[in-house]
């Protein structure tokens, strides 16, 4: 028998989009050093016909891995959760599991509705969301000045270490107004950031990297080039951390960091309140 690439397949599966669902079971499964899985997402499960569907998938793959798939659900409903649990699989009720002791210590029922998290519930935060959107890419890599004082965060660094991502990021998932400034060989030249910004200057917070992690970013866009060289990211970097020391602009790498850490770490610098609940 051919050795499967996974040691096992695992379903994501939900009433609405199956972000939750997989978002969790991924955390879960990251617990797990060196796990392979097949991952699968099934969404808008919201009828008894849909999970028979499911079901009939999930022991397919028993039946071809030769071991029982991992399901983790967020299905709200417990007669189509019921139907998904008969198949020849480890069943994780993320709802479930959870709910019921909610219920018991809130002295109320829940209302096990279907897609209950991603529903639009408050249209403010939803334009909050937009507008945050829009603001990050219209001033995208110091685009424009305009409204810059309306940002809640303004970040700063060298060309590709991950300003444009880290922005974009804030304000879909929190509804950050992000904008992004790149720092240039003419700012390292006269020592000083972008004039612009100084009267912002309680906005910054600065994104650096490594070098030779930089030289790799850069290599895959403009390889062979100057802008690229090891010299010249060593330069580039030095000088920019070197400045944001000067200037007091508190400073993360990105280089060993994801993006949803980048951006944990922001949000806990710069202390806001009214932040749009994320998208999970």
């Amino acid at each position: 028998m051919t050795a499967l690439p996974h040691d096992r397949t695992a379903y994501f599966i939900s009433d609405g989009t199956g972000i939750t669902a997989e978002t969790f079971g991924m955390s879960l499964l990251s617990q797990f050093d060196d796990l392979k899985t097949r991952n699968v997402r099934l969404p808008f499960t919201d009828s008894p016909a849909k999970a028979h569907e499911a079901v009939a998938r999930i022991n397919l793959a028993a039946q071809n891995d030769g071991r029982r798939p991992l399901v983790f659900s967020t299905l709200a409903n417990p007669e189509i959760s019921g139907i998904v649990q008969t198949a020849n699989a480890e069943y994780l009720d993320l709802i479930g599991t959870f709910v019921q002791r909610l219920e018991g210590e809130l002295g109320r029922k829940a209302s096990r509705g279907v897609g209950q998290f991603h529903r639009i519930k408050s249209p403010d935060a939803y334009q909050a969301r937009i507008d945050a959107i829009n603001f990050s890419l219209s001033h995208d890599d110091g685009q424009q000045h305009a409204e810059l004082g309306t940002a809640d965060v303004i970040l700063v660094g060298v060309s590709r270490c991950g300003k444009t991502p880290t922005s974009l990021y804030l304000s879909i998932q929190h509804g950050i107004k992000a904008a992004n400034y790149p720092l240039i060989p003419e700012d390292f030249d006269r020592m000083r950031l972008p004039e612009v910004l100084y009267q912002y200057k309680h906005k910054l917070f600065g994104l650096t990297i490594t070098p030779e992690r930089l030289h790799e970013v850069r290599s895959e866009r403009r390889p062979d080039s100057r802008y690229a060289s090891l010299e010249n990211c060593r330069d580039e970097v030095r000088q920019a951390e070197s400045m944001m020391r000067r200037e007091g602009v508190s400073m993360l790498s990105t280089t060993t960091k994801s993006i949803e850490e980048i951006a944990a770490t922001i949000l806990t610098v710069i202390e806001m309140d009214d932040v749009v609940p994320p998208i999970v």
